[in-house]
């Protein structure tokens, strides 16, 4: 056989391979909770998608990241995009870089205007300083102006692990304090309401956190955040930048694992054992799973259909046939 025809051969072994990966999922509880996940993207990584329906299931929701100093504009152009792709757009409102009200409600007017969006993802930032006014997603929601656009559904953020932002003394008092005030907020409001979790490497803490919200009378759906294929190095490097806590300890154990050290990491094992968890307690207030796509959206997307069976299948192949 000649070189080219060899490489031609193991490409189409490759190919068949990942074909079949995709077909047969291994874990049926785990197809079970993915299906309807979320993702999360950037303006400047969304340019260079050529085609989100060759990547993502059809209505996927796609929270939009509002780095700070990315223009409006930029954010806009992207929802839009999306929402014209059949996507579940939801971007982000960050309190500490909008420095007023009338900046907020022109974000909603030009969310609404031209991508028809009706959903936020409400947080404070990731700024030290605030820009203006704003320092909290609970300002924001108090300004009534995501109930007077509409708006169906608000999330907010969440923390199985902590946020030294909020708690910079350790424990967790303030984190529970605003939780109980977004309780009561989605109480006495018809927002749908659900926490979007920081994203952690294992499921313990989580599910600890969960059943503790719970106990303590909260209601709020979580979806969780989990950190897609990535190497080691970056995942570190974002798990130490953004305070992850003590699930951090699985990569670092990995790290000393020689066997494991030059492999991507995968969410798998904290996913699987997520998915364990819900089947075996349907009451929990885990509800699904939301990606960060620290590694690439193409390679979190290619998992997701590789592991999610028919709830994976990109819009570009279901509309193929």
């Amino acid at each position: 056989m000649t070189p080219g025809g060899l490489r031609e051969a193991l490409m189409a072994i490759l190919n068949f391979g990942r074909r079949n990966a995709a077909a047969a999922p291994t874990d049926a509880r785990l197809e079970t909770f993915l299906n309807g996940y979320s993702i999360e993207v950037m303006p400047r990584t969304a340019s260079k998608v050529e085609d989100f329906k060759a990547l993502l299931p059809r209505g996927t929701r796609v929270y939009i990241a509002h780095i700070d100093g990315t223009p409006i504009e930029e954010m806009v152009e992207t929802a839009a995009r999306l929402t014209d792709d059949g996507f579940d757009v939801m971007p982000h409102f960050p309190a500490r870089i909008i420095p007023d009200a009338a900046t907020l409600q022109d974000w909603i007017a030009r969310y609404q205007g031209e991508a028809g969006i009706k959903q936020g993802l409400i947080l404070a930032g990731g700024v030290a300083e605030p820009k203006g006014e704003f320092h909290s997603s609970m300002q924001l929601l108090e300004t009534g102006l995501f109930d007077q656009a509409g708006f169906t559904h608000l999330h907010v953020a969440g923390h199985p692990e902590g946020n030294k932002d909020i708690d910079p003394n350790g424990g967790d008092a303030e984190v529970m304090e605003a939780l109980r005030w977004k309780q009561a907020f989605a109480d006495r409001t018809d927002a749908q309401m659900a926490l979007a979790t920081q994203f952690a490497f294992d499921a313990q803490p989580i599910i600890a956190w969960a059943n503790r919200l719970q106990s303590e009378g909260l209601t709020l759906p979580i979806h969780v955040g989990v950190a897609g294929p990535a190497k080691l190095q970056t995942l570190i490097k974002f798990a130490i930048a953004c305070g992850v806590g003590p699930s951090l300890k699985v990569l670092q154990k990995r790290a000393m694992d020689v066997t494991k050290l030059v492999l991507p990491y995968e969410p798998t094992d904290v996913l699987r054992d997520l998915a364990q968890h819900k089947a075996e307690n349907p009451d929990s207030l885990i509800a699904q799973t939301h990606i960060f796509p620290l590694g690439g959206i193409k390679s979190a997307a290619e998992w997701v259909t590789n592991n999610a069976g028919q709830a994976g299948v990109p819009a570009a192949r279901v509309a193929a046939g």
